[in-house]
Formats: C-alpha cells, structure tokens, sequence
C-alpha cells in the first residue's frame, strides 16, 4: 500500500512538472493603473494557487480561533483540584468503549 501510495505522488510529481516544462512562454499580467508583470506561465501559476492557499488559510482563522475558544471553555479549568479531590462517581463498566463509534458490519 506504501508503494502504490508513493507510486501516485511520484506520477503527480512529474505531471506537475512536465506542466511546468511545457509552459516556460513569458506572459504579461496586466495589473491596475497600468502595471505590468512579465514572467513566465509556470511562475504566474503557481503565484494563484500560493495566493488561493493564502486567501483560503486566512478565512479559515476566524472558526479556528472560535473553535479553540469554545474547546477551551470546556476543558477542566485546573487539573490539580481534580486528582487530589475523591472521586465520587460510580465505576462502570462501559467506561473507554462508550467513547469509541460503533463497530457496524464486523
């Protein structure tokens, strides 16, 4: 399974870079107020998806920092009250198991 996982990455690998062998042409990209970038196809390229990963990441951090908010507020406040304190609950008998999915079909 590793190799055939490697085997992909290897044909992704070098379709992306035949891609790139193949558009070496110098483009211009007409920006605002009459600016211009010369470079070629390949650069251009990988400056969009750079640039969508960057936009993307970015609006994602807004729910992150919510996440992780709420994640702490509902954490233990203090871990050291907890363990010197008796335990008052009763032990049961599903304890881990209750916290894993259900095992359907096998």
């Amino acid at each position: 399974m590793r190799a055939l996982a490697w085997l992909v990455r290897a044909l992704v690998f070098f379709a992306l870079f035949a891609f790139a062998l193949n558009n070496q042409e110098p483009v211009d990209v007409n920006w605002f107020f009459g600016f211009k970038w010369h470079a070629p196809l390949v650069i251009v390229v990988l400056a969009a998806f750079a640039a969508g990963c960057a936009i993307g990441v970015l609006a994602m951090v807004p729910s992150w920092w919510r996440q992780r908010r709420v994640a702490r507020l509902a954490a233990p406040t203090s871990t050291a009250q907890t363990s010197t304190a008796p335990s008052t609950q009763v032990p049961s008998s599903f304890g881990a198991e209750a916290a894993l999915p259900p095992r359907e079909g096998l």
